[in-house]
């Protein structure tokens, strides 16, 4: 039997956009969320504390606390194809991805990444699709959103306020899920 209070069985579907944001990052640490030692490697990619000035390999890098925000905005769980949603879509909505970038994080993200925490084809396959979902949406670039300023507005406001599109995800998500039927994050996108 699986346990309920895992990090994989986490997951806050789109449709739960009353709470506010702050019980949902609750709900998250309750599970142990962030609570685990980041590998170097992830955090020389993916957390701006670790870019170099006046370089950027890649675009719509966020710290932790803003990344598991975003996790909550695009109604994403905790698994593997979760983050590699998350990541793509935050890459996507700065609109200044190119195919290069894209490419070398998709390396990067398959090879390079701990055992572990590395993408696996159909993650990439999400990844690539997330950072065009992100290119087309509306929302403001993700990784510039100071989330502390929404904690206590309701998940629905803060989406609202961002230009997150629900319908938008939701559509994605459906196509998604009939692509992956074998994948736990991909069927549980759509759960009321």
């Amino acid at each position: 039997m699986e346990d309920p209070n895992h990090y994989s069985q986490w997951h806050l579907p789109v449709a739960h956009d009353q709470m506010c944001l702050s019980e949902a990052i609750d709900s998250m640490q309750r599970v142990g969320a962030g609570q685990q030692e980041i590998p170097l490697m992830i955090q020389l990619v993916e957390n701006p504390n670790y870019r170099i000035p006046g370089f950027t390999l890649f675009h719509g890098a966020v710290d932790l606390a803003q990344h598991d925000c975003i996790h909550i905005m695009l109604g994403r769980g905790l698994l593997e194809m979760d983050e590699a949603f998350t990541i793509g879509f935050t890459m996507g909505s700065t609109n200044k991805v190119s195919t290069t970038e894209e490419r070398l994080f998709s390396l990067v993200s398959q090879y390079l990444y701990p055992k572990i925490y590395q993408f696996s084809a159909d993650d990439i396959a999400v990844f690539r699709n997330a950072v065009r979902l992100g290119y087309i949406s509306s929302c403001v670039p993700l990784d510039e959103v100071d989330f502390s300023l929404y904690y206590n507005w309701a998940i629905s406001d803060v989406r609202e306020a961002l230009g997150i599109e629900s319908d938008l995800l939701r559509a994605y998500f459906s196509i998604e899920k009939t692509r992956y039927p074998k994948s736990v994050a991909s069927q549980r996108l759509l759960d009321p």
